[in-house]
């Protein structure tokens, strides 16, 4: 049997043109080699899985490049990115702070800052979960990362930036990485798709790119659970099912009974949501943002807010055209505040229940004075 290489591995970019949704970073890297004034000591922060030690990689591995290509990207052929690449450079040195985050672990790395590099311009000290290193640590790192040689460059890495002491801070560049848009999840996920000669709709991968929030890596991760699961023939129902994901359509037929006459059933989709195993904030929730996209949808200007597929923000604006704005607001408010309030609840499902019932109500009192208004106008 072939060894199995995960997609978030498999495809972790090797140049900076190939790492997604984080070009504000990647091009102010890319022009301080360009015009050499590459800082000493780097802070990347972010969430996780968005890019920020590939940069950092990607970044020590352009440093040492014998042969950078005219747009300052590592040639990943000369003898310092082939070393790189396979793991064996002498010249990059990588800590996970995680696990070696005492005064002798640090204090290990200032004695080896003390090397000269081999057959390079530079030594490249990567530091992942930099927060993780105890305060003793952080103090002992100090004169090192303030005054290192000419040679050393550091690139510290961290997904929480709030705990990095302010005497590290004021030593680095400091560059946020942002949450990917998933417009770009999906297009890097039918870019792996395709090379994997998996057939994926787009429905499909909006739902793995919905579920990362923002991480690419863990929409990779999701992408090969569903290959395991469907095949190479990735499919909408097939993607829910394994996903225990909520099918959109029961948030459209909800809205349909919410603003309807009936105050029966609503409350029996929404038992037999629950009785599926979905949990009653994940739903209330998900109609939260479903009236949003009610309210993107009744303006054309607004459509492009809404991350869905062509075919979903049809059916968006389809349903938008009948409902009432100002119902629909309300229906936002009631909704987020029912999210808002759900873990401080004692009775859940009934406070669920109580929204729901809520939105219907306001839908019935507006079309009753409606129609009263109407009746008192005068015949002529």
């Amino acid at each position: 049997m072939d060894n199995f290489i995960v997609s978030a591995r498999k495809y972790r970019p090797t140049t900076f043109s190939s790492v997604v949704g984080q070009e504000h970073i990647t091009s102010t890297l890319k022009n301080a080699i360009k015009t050499g004034q590459v800082a000493q000591a780097f802070l990347f922060c972010g969430p996780r899985g968005v890019g920020k030690t590939t940069c950092a990689r990607i970044l020590a591995k352009a440093l040492n490049c014998n042969h950078l290509t005219e747009n300052y990207e590592p040639c990943n052929e000369c003898e310092s990115c082939q070393a790189f690449n396979k793991s064996a450079s002498f010249n990059v040195y990588e800590l996970d702070a995680a696990s070696n985050n005492s005064v002798e672990d640090i204090r290990e790395l200032v004695n080896q800052v003390r090397i000269s590099p081999i057959g390079a311009k530079y030594k490249v000290y990567i530091i992942d979960e930099v927060h993780m290193l105890s305060p003793s640590a952080f103090n002992a790192f100090l004169k090192t990362l303030e005054e290192p040689p000419a040679y050393a460059k550091f690139i510290m890495a961290t997904t929480e930036k709030h705990k990095i002491i302010p005497t590290i801070l004021s030593r680095c560049q400091v560059y946020d990485f942002k949450r990917i848009q998933e417009i770009d999840i999906v297009n890097h996920l039918k870019y792996v798709a395709q090379s994997e000669n998996v057939t994926a709709d787009d429905d499909s991968l909006r739902i793995v790119a919905a579920k990362a929030d923002g991480a690419l890596r863990d929409a990779l991760s999701i992408f090969d659970q569903l290959v395991s699961f469907s095949g190479n023939n990735i499919t909408y129902q097939s993607t829910i099912a394994n996903l225990n994901v909520l099918d959109v359509d029961n948030y459209f037929k909800m809205v349909d009974y919410l603003f309807s006459e009936d105050p029966t059933q609503f409350l029996l989709l929404f038992n037999d949501i629950l009785s599926k195993g979905f949990d009653a904030q994940h739903f209330i929730s998900g109609l939260a943002s479903h009236f949003r996209n009610l309210l993107m949808a009744q303006n054309i200007a607004t459509i492009p807010l809404m991350e869905v597929s062509e075919t979903i923000k049809a059916k968006f604006a389809k349903q938008a055209q009948a409902l009432d704005k100002n119902l629909l607001l309300r229906a936002v408010d009631l909704t987020n505040n029912c999210d808002f309030n759900y873990k401080a609840s004692n009775n859940k499902r009934l406070s669920v229940e109580i929204c729901l019932m809520q939105i219907h109500a306001n839908y019935i009192f507006v079309k009753n004075r409606a129609n009263a208004a109407f009746v008192r106008q005068p015949r002529g």
